[in-house]
């Protein structure tokens, strides 16, 4: 049995699930402080989902255990659980008004009208849908829909609240206010999140911790900032952010021969017209409009790299100078020194 402390909303102690003859989760540890936002990030098939449906008990792990707020809930089912989750298509009822969808898991509970109603609308208000109470789902937009199943979740009084790629079916714009919605509510309510996610610009930015998940292991668990900064692997320095990915050695801002990899971030290329400590010829070869910074593709007699420049946007052809200001050094995929 894994040993919770108090502060823990959520312990995952050596979960291991296999499905269809193959292991889906390998041993998997995992501590989610109470209060806190978690993300699972990663690529389809690297067990983000199933590691979610376990907690949210509609998958029992085959090793392993769950602790929520202290309680083992491991062989619990769903409904035994005090957790809610908001699935990826909201699986709400079409023929139901937005009041009925949220009220039903209270009306499953048998609770009495007054209590419904009161926690109903607390629930609606939060996500400010009070004036859609009487609409049918069919009757609202896409990011409505979303806010009711999350609203449905709240009423419940979760102690954990579970998102399986909650913006998936949303556009581009519309699912950048909708992840602000959620992040700021869950700060207002102090509520214990774990959201499941492929999309590394929704976790960076709305998750307090993220867990780098690769073939049913975490292969790393940090703040936003120290997986950009630091990636502990090979794997997550290239899903997290742009990288310049070379095969050498790294010497005093000069790719050499040698048996590591070395990873760049775009903007630690650094672009100048004169020369400078540490800075060696380079040519522009093609630079691609990214909006407010430009991609800017360049040639030094050691390597070819990208940057990212905002300002002062060179063209293609032109000759200057580019030194690196920082390096990730990889050996057998591990991070060994950061240059």
């Amino acid at each position: 049995m894994t040993e919770a402390l108090q502060e823990d909303g959520l312990v995952l102690g050596g979960l291991t699930k296999v499905l269809g003859g193959r292991v889906i989760i390998d041993n998997l540890h995992l501590v989610v402080k109470k209060g806190e936002m978690v993300s699972l990030l990663g690529p389809s098939g690297c067990g983000k989902t199933t590691t979610l449906r376990m907690i949210a008990g509609f998958l029992i792990p085959d090793k392993g255990d769950i602790l929520l707020n202290g309680k083992d809930v491991t062989t619990l089912g769903p409904e035994k659980r005090p957790s809610a989750m908001v699935f990826q298509n909201y699986a709400l009822w079409p023929h139901m008004t937005v009041f009925n969808n949220v009220a039903y898991p209270l009306k499953v509970r048998k609770l009495s009208k007054p209590e419904i109603e009161k926690r109903v609308h607390e629930a609606l208000n939060l996500v400010n849908l009070m004036h859609h109470k009487d609409s049918r789902p069919s009757q609202i937009s896409g990011g409505e829909q979303q806010r009711v199943a999350l609203a449905r979740a709240l009423v419940q009084e979760p102690d954990i609240l579970l998102l399986d790629e909650p913006l998936s079916n949303l556009d581009a714009k519309l699912r950048v206010k909708v992840r602000e919605d959620i992040r700021d509510l869950q700060r207002r309510l102090g509520i214990t999140t774990v959201i499941v996610t492929h999309d590394q610009d929704e976790a960076l930015s709305i998750s307090d911790r993220i867990a780098v998940m690769n073939a049913g292991k975490i292969e790393q668990f940090s703040t936003p900032q120290e997986l950009y900064d630091r990636p502990e692997t090979e794997y997550v320095a290239n899903f997290i952010g742009s990288l310049n990915h070379l095969q050498g050695g790294y010497n005093d801002g000069q790719i050499i021969a040698g048996s590591e990899v070395v990873g760049i971030r775009p903007e630690d290329v650094i672009f100048t017209k004169g020369q400078v400590p540490g800075s060696y010829s380079a040519t522009v070869e093609l630079v691609v409009p990214r909006g407010h910074f430009s991609e800017v593709y360049l040639k030094r007699a050691d390597a070819e790299l990208r940057a990212f420049i905002s300002s002062d946007i060179p063209a293609v052809g032109t000759t200057g100078y580019a030194r690196i200001s920082k390096a990730l050094i990889y050996q057998d995929g591990k991070l060994v020194r950061v240059a």
